[in-house]
């Protein structure tokens, strides 16, 4: 009892903002007179912040890399949710061959800006400001101003779609519980082969009371958020890629040499370039990563709103900045995590609920949410200080 004590101290001090975020939940719960953790609503949060979600973890390596960051990202948004009007309301094309070429043009945006970043040298701030007027330009030359609909039920259901439930649930949706249960028992089996690997390598490893604490606290997270959704249409396709793109960046960042070069470079980019790292590659594969990212985004937005405007991704990269950087990434770089990422997309989208829950007006919404960005992001450097001071 005492190690599984000294393990919780330690993951809530790791861990700041992801109490914050329980505690934020539990007190908008009460106020709100219990709506807040409703099925519905919890569902309808997933889907309406799923582009910060998917933003975030596109702008993480960006940040990882030293600080930089993608101010395009709103814009490649418009830009490619233009395309996407065109092709398939204009053109009368079909969803899957519409969407692969979407995806194209948003690996050219990211090849054009990490051309520039990478081999002319321009800073990403500049290219990547230059490219958000560049970017927005172009949606409102594609779209000549208009906003553009309907798109066809297969292209919406990437958003918005929900699988029937095979499992023949009356009232519940019995499948979202299975897949609650059945990426329980992958997480575990991952964890465990990972634990026993590295120590078998002689790496460094959880405490047994560590391992357990974290597989418990994911499982209940998990099964737990699988049994709300259960209670309104169960999980969709959007939460389903979401989770497909969390354990892939999770890996990368995590698992991957590409992931430990970014560490480096953001920790040192003197000492990673001395120790054979081509940091240029990097800064490209990181900008088209960030722009193809910004296109699943426009995808998902289009999808769900159900028509392209050349309006779409304003203020976008705002939230997916202040996502990363209230889950801890560093403004220097070399820090950050996915989990961080989607702790801090949790805290925006559940303050904005929470607000219109509670009739809060569009004005003061901003306002409250720029000052809690602050106090949180400094209450956690609070911890963190005093962490690294008590080693």
């Amino acid at each position: 009892m005492n190690s599984l004590r000294k393990a919780a101290q330690s993951n809530l001090r790791q861990y700041t903002m992801g109490v914050a975020l329980v505690v934020l939940v539990l007190v908008l719960q009460f106020v709100t007179g219990g709506t807040m953790l409703r099925p519905l609503n919890i569902s309808n949060l997933l889907h309406q912040n799923m582009y910060v979600f998917v933003l975030g973890m596109g702008m993480l390596l960006c940040i990882l890399t030293g600080g930089n960051i993608d101010l395009s990202v709103g814009a490649v948004v418009a830009f490619t949710g233009a395309i996407c009007g065109v092709l398939m309301v204009d053109l009368r094309m079909s969803t899957l061959p519409a969407v692969l070429i979407v995806l194209g043009a948003g690996l050219l945006v990211g090849a054009w800006q990490g051309f520039w970043i990478a081999v002319v040298k321009v800073h990403p701030w500049i290219t990547t400001l230059a490219g958000s007027l560049l970017f927005r330009g172009l949606a409102q030359v594609i779209l000549d101003g208009r906003s553009i609909g309907p798109f066809p039920e297969p292209f919406q259901f990437l958003a918005t779609g929900f699988f029937t439930d095979v499992a023949g649930g009356s009232g519940v949706h019995l499948l979202s519980i299975l897949i609650g249960a059945a990426g329980t028992l992958v997480f575990v089996g991952v964890v465990l082969f990972f634990h026993f690997r590295n120590r078998k390598l002689g790496l460094p490893t959880s405490t047994p009371a560590q391992l357990a604490l974290k597989i418990i606290l994911v499982a209940l997270f998990v099964n737990l958020l699988a049994w709300r959704l259960a209670g309104y249409k169960g999980i969709s396709f959007a939460m389903l890629l979401l989770v497909g793109l969390i354990l892939l960046f999770s890996f990368i960042t995590k698992k991957s040499v590409f992931g430990r070069h970014l560490y480096a470079m953001g920790g040192n980019i003197k000492a990673a370039k001395l120790s054979g790292i081509n940091t240029a590659r990097l800064m490209f594969t990181v900008y088209v990563i960030s722009a193809l990212m910004a296109t699943v985004a426009a995808i998902l937005v289009t999808a769900r709103l159900n028509a392209a405007t050349p309006k779409a991704g304003v203020g976008y990269e705002t939230d997916a900045i202040a996502a990363c950087f209230l889950g801890g990434a560093s403004i220097s770089g070399g820090s950050g995590t996915v989990f961080g990422v989607l702790v801090g997309a949790l805290i925006m989208g559940v303050l904005n609920n929470g607000m219109s829950l509670l009739g809060v007006s569009i004005d003061w919404q901003a306002a409250i949410k720029g000052l809690v960005v602050l106090v949180a992001v400094a209450f956690d450097m609070y911890f963190k200080n005093r962490q690294r001071s008590s080693i």
